[in-house]
């Protein structure tokens, strides 16, 4: 093949993959190929010494007042790992003597909580190992009547034979459960009194519950009050004065009887109440204030408590876990006197962080030196943002109690979050070289072969179905206006049963003359496929060349002779030309599409053929004959066998041009519905191609493409996947709002009353929901907000740098994206989980739907929409806004819901009446009118 015009290729390896190896600096010399390494190693080593300062300005200890001790109490549960008062794993006599060496030099009295499950060795354990420890024994009641007389016989039994029990405690609120009414409590304790014990007896309960119900204070030798500031969303700030004041209540309401604070303390992780925040900070500033002043003023008081137990998260939420001054693993959290860290640890945490961001970003900018500085600290913070939230998730995991479920459920968040952190690294990646790169190496000028020089022959295949014969005959007769020597093109119509559709294209095709040649296949398998193999089998001997166009492209005169002599380089498999269109004038639905369809053509490709790494659609691509035969063909068993073709070809080392330069233009779908299935159709199909070649994507050890290659492909369909778990993490947000409205004490009411009018349950019996529903995490709630702030802000600002298109168009764009978000979701679970999918021709030339039609065409994210805004009300109302747990979930309820917003705004977009004049759309070049469907139209002239 004689070259008609210069074309240098670089070699595959060198030219191709900008990942596996730094782009030379132009120019000569150390130094000026060392300044953009030295601005790369300046902008990560600023971003990495501001975020080890955030760090440390976030992590200065605090000073508490300091204590010197003893604690005068400690409420002693003895449950390890594994173990609960809910299951038939308790502790061991050894356990339990371990756990009481540990805590007899903080304290000289405890006191329990049950009689069962060998608790009640707690006393005789205490005194065999010779340690001074006074028990306060206490009776677990639960309104069980069988059940509870068994543990106050025990009560009895135990009391009577342990020299070092002191008191006991019959039930622990019980009445504030809803277990017991006062009057069945009271007579409890008077059974108890009735066995002869000699200690002094007293029940536990809020310090609430003992003014509303005075007739306990009686019955009680001593008067035993909770106070948990928690619990009432008090700050930690007036929690002190909150609970002396609340102790003076009690002391005044009942005068001459002792009381006793049963518990008292703070919790040292779960959600905010109000605006009682669960910390280890607070807990030690709490608990060491409090511990001063019970000492000044002389209470007698019991912590809350001497170890996490978080077996009780299910039913009280996370913070029930996290109540002990000792941690699970029996480790003190804090001193008594001294600094206290929020997170000892903090410097491990943050270096870790520090140096993977900088190996991260080091990664990426070595790559592509020439970004400018602005460029490369973007990306540097974006990288370190990005996997310091990572970091601060794992934290919080390490800091938390997982059982076998728990731990699954936090491995999938997590897992999310890694999502979330590849889709942040790979799109600031993109964003930073696209809008601050400075040298593009595989930009080539579509010069066009001169007059008389020896081009190779092109054969055209343009595949129908169904198609309108006037929109195609105006395809034809561009292609008939081709400055180009060589050429034929094949119509293959297959599958269309209504000759009034194929045979005016074949009567066209015969006025053309013998370079178009039609062939009417009838039923014929493999769909857009099926045809095209078809065409290849049919193709002229000595066609070195196959292009393929759709139906309603209209290409321009020099389409082939500014392309072709790209394969004068050997390597060269398959050029691509954008993807365009001619009727964005119509209405404001397809001006939305055209800016939409351009961000991926004008930036996302331009930006993968730096690395040969282009999807190939299926028009305006030009094939090496020899190339698209070597691969076996289309791929009938995929539905976008266009973007398959081209991974195969890569897969078999062929190069790829990309020139973004529109040298045809089609017709976009005319409703939301067509624009929808469309790229329901994409989506699936790029799931089918990840399936089948799920090997060569993923493994490194095989060489078939470049890791450039790798990269753009898995992370170029990432956020489609990204749009997958979107749609499941709706659902899932929905059920959990759905719990935090629901699963609430009036919620519980409601149900018990409903219970009990139908006869399902005893009338003094309690209704309980059994889990307690609990804002997730703030760590898990804050990367998909930021993320999808980042998706907008990268939209925004590479449409800037690179569509010309004005701000209304760039949110038109967006808008249009997001519209498509649920579609995109559905598509990739069916495509993950789903083998073939019928072939959904995208519909053209049809009228726009009426303003019903387009509220159906969005029926589904209509009622997604309103239920997202329905959650968010629900939880507002119910929860207010008093934390910031309420708000961010509010927000991402809101967040999620902006995809739904937009699908039905461009759906009702869509159904407004199309403009039947021209308006003039910058870069979209000539408006089309519309074609007409129908065999009166003139088929040898322009259809109008």
């Amino acid at each position: 093949m004689t070259a008609s015009f210069p074309v240098r290729l670089l070699p595959r390896r060198a030219a191709t993959d900008a990942l596996s190896r730094p782009v030379p600096p132009p120019g000569a010399g150390r130094w000026r190929a060392a300044v953009p390494h030295l601005a790369t190693l300046a902008a990560l080593l600023l971003v990495a010494a501001l975020h080890l300062g955030a760090w440390w300005a976030w992590n200065r200890p605090a000073a508490p007042p300091e204590f010197r001790g003893p604690v005068a109490g400690l409420a002693f549960a003895p449950y390890r790992r594994g173990q609960s008062a809910e299951s038939d794993r308790w502790p061991s006599a050894a356990e339990i003597e371990a756990d009481l060496r540990l805590i007899a030099p903080l304290t000289r009295r405890i006191r329990t909580y049950s009689v069962q499950q060998g608790l009640e060795r707690i006393p005789a354990i205490a005194a065999a190992a010779g340690l001074d420890l006074r028990v306060t024994l206490g009776a677990w009641l639960d309104g069980r009547t069988a059940r509870d007389r068994a543990e106050i016989a025990r009560l009895v039994e135990t009391a009577r034979h342990s020299r070092n029990v002191d008191r006991l405690l019959v039930g622990n609120e019980a009445v504030l459960r809803g277990d017991l009414t006062p009057a069945q409590l009271i007579a409890r304790i008077a059974e108890v009194r009735r066995a002869g014990v000699r200690q002094p007896i007293s029940t536990a309960e809020p310090w609430h519950v003992w003014l509303d119900h005075p007739e306990l204070g009686a019955a009680v030798d001593f008067v035993t009050i909770h106070l948990l500031p928690y619990w009432e969303g008090v700050p930690v700030a007036d929690a002190l004065r909150y609970v002396l004041d609340r102790y003076q209540a009690v002391a005044a309401r009942f005068p001459g009887k002792p009381i006793v604070i049963g518990e008292v303390g703070w919790p040292s992780n779960g959600v905010e109440i109000g605006e009682a925040r669960a910390s280890r900070v607070d807990q030690a500033a709490f608990l060491r204030g409090f511990f001063v002043e019970a000492e000044r003023r002389g209470l007698d008081y019991y912590v809350m408590e001497a170890f996490d137990q978080p077996w009780k998260v299910s039913f009280e939420g996370r913070a029930a876990g996290h109540w002990g001054m000792f941690d699970l693993d029996r480790a003190p959290k804090w001193p008594l006197a001294g600094p206290v860290w929020e997170t000892p640890d903090w410097p491990a945490w943050a270096a870790g962080a520090t140096l993977s961001a900088f190996l991260a970003g080091l990664f990426f900018l070595a790559r592509r030196p020439d970004i400018r500085l602005a460029g490369k600290l973007l990306l540097a913070a974006l990288v370190q943002l990005s996997v310091t939230g990572t970091a601060l998730t794992l934290l919080a995991m390490s800091e938390t109690y997982l059982s076998l479920a728990a731990g699954i459920v936090w491995g999938l968040l997590v897992a999310g979050q890694l999502l979330l952190l590849a889709l942040l690294l790979s799109d600031s990646f993109e964003l930073a070289e696209t809008v601050f790169g400075r040298r593009w190496k595989r930009r080539w000028p579509a010069l066009p072969a001169p007059a008389g020089a020896k081009l190779p022959k092109v054969s055209i295949h343009l595949p129908i179905c169904n198609e309108p014969p006037a929109m195609v005959a105006r395809t034809l007769d561009a292609l008939a206006a081709l400055d180009y020597p060589d050429f034929e093109v094949l119509v293959v119509d297959n599958n269309t049963r209504d000759p009034a559709l194929w045979e005016p294209v074949e009567r066209h095709c015969a006025r053309l003359g013998p370079r178009f040649r039609f062939f009417h296949l009838g039923r014929w398998p493999g769909y857009k496929a099926g045809a095209l193999n078809f065409a290849l089998r049919a193709t002229a001997p000595d066609a070195a060349i196959v292009g393929v166009l759709d139906s309603d492209y209209v290409v321009a005169p020099d389409w082939l002779r500014r392309m072709v002599p790209f394969f004068d380089d050997p390597k060269v498999g398959f050029t691509q030309n954008p993807q365009d269109y001619r009727d964005a004038g119509e209405s404001p639905f397809k001006r939305m599409m055209y800016w939409e369809y351009a961000g991926f053509f004008r930036c996302g490709m331009v930006t993968r053929n730096e690395r040969n790494a282009i999807v190939q659609h299926g028009t305006m691509t030009l094939i090496r004959r020899t190339a698209l035969e070597a691969a076996g063909g289309w791929a009938e068993w995929c539905i976008c066998e266009d973007s398959e073709l081209g991974l195969r070809l890569m897969r078999q080392g062929w190069e790829a041009v990309y020139v973004p330069e529109s040298l045809g233009r089609g017709l976009m779908p005319d409703d939301f519905a067509a624009y929808r299935k469309q790229r329901h159709r994409w989506a699936y199909g790029a799931m089918q191609i990840v399936k089948a070649h799920l090997g060569a994507l993923l493994n490194p050890f095989r060489r078939e493409l470049t890791r450039g290659q790798r990269w753009h492909f898995v992370m170029g369909w990432m956020p489609w996947i990204g749009d997958a778990l979107g749609l499941v993490f709706v659902v899932l947000g929905l059920a959990w709002s759905a719990g935090l409205v629901f699963a609430m004490p009036w919620a519980e009411a409601a149900l018990g009353g409903l219970a009990h009018a139908l006869g399902l349950a005893p009338a003094a019996a309690p209704v309980r929901l059994g889990v307690r529903f609990e804002f997730p995490i703030l760590l898990f709630m804050l990367p998909s907000l930021g993320l999808f702030a980042f998706k907008l802000f990268q939209i925004l600002v590479l449409y800037a740098a690179r569509v010309p298109c004005g701000w209304r168009d760039r949110i038109g764009a967006a808008v249009a994206g997001l519209a498509l978000t649920h579609t995109i979701g559905k598509a990739v679970i069916a495509g993950l989980f789903t083998r073939r999918m019928p072939f959904l021709r995208t519909p053209k030339m049809e009228s726009a739907p009426a303003l019903v039609q387009g509220l159906a065409m969005a029926r589904q994210e209509l009622a997604l929409l309103l239920l997202l805004w329905g959650a968010a009300l629900g939880v507002a109302l119910v929860h207010g806004t008093a934390t910031w747990e309420a708000v961010l979930w509010c927000a991402i309820l809101l967040a999620q819901s902006v995809p739904y917003a937009a699908a039905v705004a461009v759906s009702l977009v869509a159904a407004l009446p199309a403009v039947r004049r021209a308006v003039p759309v910058a870069g979209a070049g000539a408006t089309a009118a519309r074609a007409k469907v129908g065999t009166a139209v003139a088929l040898g002239g322009d259809a109008s």
